[in-house]
């Protein structure tokens, strides 16, 4: 998919004087109107079509009319965008091993950090930190044992500042459904002190649908130590 006939209204349509209204379908050929909508964001993501094939496709982010969002959609772009060039396509999909480069890269991540950084408020979920540009979409299930589904499921990411995703990714910490971190038992308490891991940080707002994916990372927590 590119950004060329509906994709390109849909996403300048603010700057051609367009109006964008949200229906929900019932699924038998009527629809009710939800509210008004504004396109703030879109970007690639790797899909799959209706035959099954990889392929690239874009999501759009939106928003209610009127309603604020602290942060500009400009800041959340931390690496260039590929944008309407056609070589988007004839690019290297990262692979499976290449975990902390997905987070970053502009095809097939790009809207699954936006997802996680929406989702998470646009701060760290354990600290609050909100420096944009060097938060991590961390995946709880790591992308390498995850299915297509679950790599892109925004149940399956956290947003964390780089000292927390570095332990959680090696599943040095952990983090209980109550929201309450579990630290690993191979670092000493003061170890975990210098790099101002304290052991009483607690996540708020965790879904039914991240406990899922926390109690497989706490199980290989627990398999690890």
């Amino acid at each position: 998919m590119r950004f060329i006939r509906g994709n390109l209204a849909l996403r300048d349509h603010k700057a051609n004087g367009r109006r964008v209204f949200l229906f929900e379908s019932d699924g038998r050929g009527s629809a009710t109107f939800i509210c008004e909508v504004e396109v703030f964001d879109a970007d690639y993501f790797e899909t799959h079509d209706t035959s099954g094939n990889q392929r690239i496709g874009i999501k759009f982010f939106f928003k209610r009319t009127g309603a604020y969002i602290p942060v500009d959609a400009s800041q959340i772009h931390t690496v260039p965008i590929a944008a309407e060039h056609a070589e988007i396509y004839g690019l290297k999909l990262p692979n499976v091993t290449e975990r902390h480069g997905l987070v970053t890269s502009r095809v097939g991540q790009g809207a699954y950090r936006q997802t996680i950084l929406h989702r998470w408020e646009y701060k760290c979920a354990v600290t609050s930190f909100d420096k944009l540009d060097v938060l991590i979409a961390s995946h709880i299930l790591p992308w390498s044992e995850s299915t297509d589904e679950e790599r892109l499921d925004r149940h399956n990411g956290i947003l964390l500042s780089p000292t927390y995703d570095a332990l959680f990714d090696r599943h040095l910490i952990t983090f209980e459904n109550s929201g309450k971190i579990l630290l690993s038992e191979s670092i000493e308490s003061k170890a975990y002190h210098k790099i101002g891991v304290i052991g009483t940080e607690l996540i708020k707002g965790l879904s039914a649908d991240n406990h899922h994916y926390l109690e497989k990372h706490r199980q290989r927590f627990y398999d690890h130590h």
